[in-house]
């Protein structure tokens, strides 16, 4: 049996408004069989996308571009992503039928699925980035974040 690989993950979210025209970013760091050391930049931008949102999507689409099973640490500086998956509330929401404690519906239920099965044949393991403490890479999705909103080519939303 081959071991999968590790996998470490930087993302980050900007939005500019609330919602507005806003953009992710994501790197992807690895060592392939020869040892050598990688990083796979991905950005992109959208209209009308809170910044929640963008947390999620850079997210998935890390774990989106990962071409087979992989162990995944994801450093976040996103309390909303780290928290939903560290502290089971996904498992509640699953529960509830998607509602909160409080009964009310969770908020970007498509993007928490697509997350659950962009997941799904990996082990992920998920740190909170408090601010950006110095990591290099999350600067990094920052700055691919905020070019991302500010090119020419802003998608419509996806949602």
């Amino acid at each position: 049996m081959t071991e999968k690989p590790k996998i470490t993950l930087y993302t980050d979210g900007a939005c500019s408004g609330n919602p507005g025209p806003g953009g992710y970013g994501a790197v992807l760091v690895y060592v392939d069989t020869n040892g050598i050391k990688h990083e796979k930049e991905l950005s992109a931008g959208y209209k009308n996308v809170t910044n929640n949102q963008m947390e999620l999507l850079a997210v998935i689409t890390g774990l989106e571009a990962l071409k087979k099973a992989a162990i995944v640490d994801i450093y976040s500086d996103s309390k909303y992503v780290v928290d939903a998956f560290n502290n089971n509330w996904i498992e509640g929401w699953i529960k509830k039928g998607w509602k909160t404690s409080g009964k009310a519906p969770v908020k970007n239920v498509e993007l928490w699925q697509r997350l659950l099965k962009a997941k799904e044949p990996h082990q992920v393991t998920f740190i909170w980035v408090k601010g950006h403490a110095g990591h290099e890479y999350n600067e990094r999705c920052d700055l691919l974040a905020v070019n991302a909103y500010k090119s020419n080519d802003l998608k419509d939303s996806i949602l």
